[in-house]
C-alpha cells in the first residue's frame, strides 16, 4: 500500500507541476546501451555489416508499484554495398499510469574512410500513447477521473556515428518533438510541441584495448545532456575473455551501480544481463532493476563473420 501511495503521489505531482499536462515524452534507460545503440542513434543503422536483430527486456526498481517496464526489439542492416543502413525499432513501455508503444523506422548514409565509418542517420515513427489516470483514485479531483484513451503522436530524431575497428562516438537527439496528452479539456488532446530546449542530447563512446592475448577490456560512456537538468553520465568496462565471456562494473551519476556478465555464445549469438543496484533515495521502497539482451548477427554467408563485433 505504501509503494501505491508513493508512485501515486510522483506521477500526480508531476502532471500538476506541467500544467496539468500528461507528459508521454520520456527516454528509456538502459544499462547495456552499447549493445541497442539503435534506440539511441539511427546513425548506427548498419553499423554491424550484416543484418543485427537485438532484442532487451528492463524490469526497473522492482518491488516498486508502477516502475518503469521495458521491452525493445531492433533490427538493422547495410544495403546498397553497405552505403546505406536501414533499420527498425520496436519498444513497448509502461510507467506508472503512462503507457506507450514506439515504432521508429531508421536511414543512415554511410562514408567509408578507409578501415573507419562516418554516419549520418535519421529516425521517424510513430507512438501511441496513453494515461489511464482513474488509477490513481483521486477521487476529490476531475481532473484526474478521466482516462486519455490511446492517443498517437509523431516524431523523428537525429544521429552522427564514427566507427573504427577498436573505438567508436557517436551525437544523437533521439526524439525532437515533445508529445503531450493534455487532460485538461473535455476530452484528451494530443499536442507535439517543437522546442529546441526540450531536447535530450545523447554523446556515447567506447574502445577495446587488448590486455594479453585472451583478455580484452571495453570502456563505454553514455552522456546525456538536457536544458535545465543536470549531466547525467553512464560509464561501464567489461573485460571480456577469450572473446567468449565478459564481465564489468558500471555507474550511472545519481542513479544506480551496475554488475553485467555475458557470453559471445557463437560468432552471431550473444546474451547479456545487468544488474542495477540502486543508489537514490529509492533503494528503501526496491530491490534493484534486471535487464536481459539477446543478440543474433544474420550473416550471408560463413565467411562474412570472421570475428565477433564489438561494437
Amino acid at each position: 500500500m505504501k509503494h501505491r501511495i508513493i508512485i501515486r503521489s510522483i506521477v500526480a505531482v508531476f502532471i500538476l507541476f506541467n500544467g496539468q499536462q500528461a507528459v508521454a515524452q520520456f527516454d528509456p534507460m538502459f544499462t547495456q546501451y552499447m549493445f541497442n545503440e539503435l534506440f539511441i542513434n539511427p546513425a548506427y543503422a548498419g553499423s554491424r555489416e550484416n543484418i543485427s536483430a537485438t532484442g532487451l527486456i528492463r524490469e526497473q526498481w522492482v518491488g516498486l508499484d508502477g516502475a518503469p517496464a521495458t521491452q525493445t526489439f531492433s533490427i538493422h542492416a547495410p544495403v546498397f554495398n553497405k552505403r546505406i543502413g536501414v533499420g527498425l525499432s520496436v519498444l513497448n513501455e509502461g510507467i506508472g499510469v503512462s503507457k506507450r508503444t514506439g515504432f521508429n523506422l531508421n536511414g543512415a548514409y554511410r562514408i567509408p574512410m578507409g578501415r573507419n565509418t562516418l554516419s549520418f542517420g535519421l529516425q521517424m515513427g510513430i507512438v501511441t500513447l496513453s494515461e489511464n489516470l482513474a488509477q490513481l483514485n483521486l477521487q476529490n479531483d476531475n481532473q484526474f477521473m478521466m482516462n486519455s484513451g490511446r492517443q498517437t503522436a509523431p516524431n523523428f530524431g537525429f544521429g552522427a556515428y564514427y566507427t573504427s575497428p577498436n573505438w567508436y562516438v557517436g551525437l544523437s537527439i533521439p526524439r525532437m518533438l515533445q508529445n503531450r496528452i493534455d487532460v485538461s479539456g473535455a476530452s484528451a488532446d494530443v499536442q507535439n510541441e517543437l522546442n529546441t530546449q526540450d531536447w535530450h542530447y545523447f554523446l556515447t563512446g567506447g574502445l577495446v584495448k587488448s590486455i594479453t592475448s585472451t583478455i580484452k577490456l571495453r570502456p563505454n560512456v553514455m552522456m546525456k545532456v538536457v536544458n535545465g537538468a543536470p549531466l547525467q553520465v553512464d560509464l561501464n568496462c567489461n573485460a571480456l575473455f577469450n572473446d567468449f565471456i565478459w564481465a564489468g562494473l558500471g555507474y550511472r551519476t545519481g542513479d544506480a551501480a551496475s554488475l553485467m556478465v555475458g557470453a559471445q555464445l557463437t560468432k552471431q549469438l550473444r546474451l547479456g544481463y545487468a544488474y542495477d543496484y540502486t543508489l537514490s533515495a529509492l533503494q528503501d521502497f526496491n530491490s534493484g532493476s534486471h535487464e536481459l539482451m539477446l543478440g543474433f548477427d544474420f550473416g550471408f554467408d560463413k565467411n562474412q563473420i570472421v570475428t565477433p563485433r564489438y561494437f
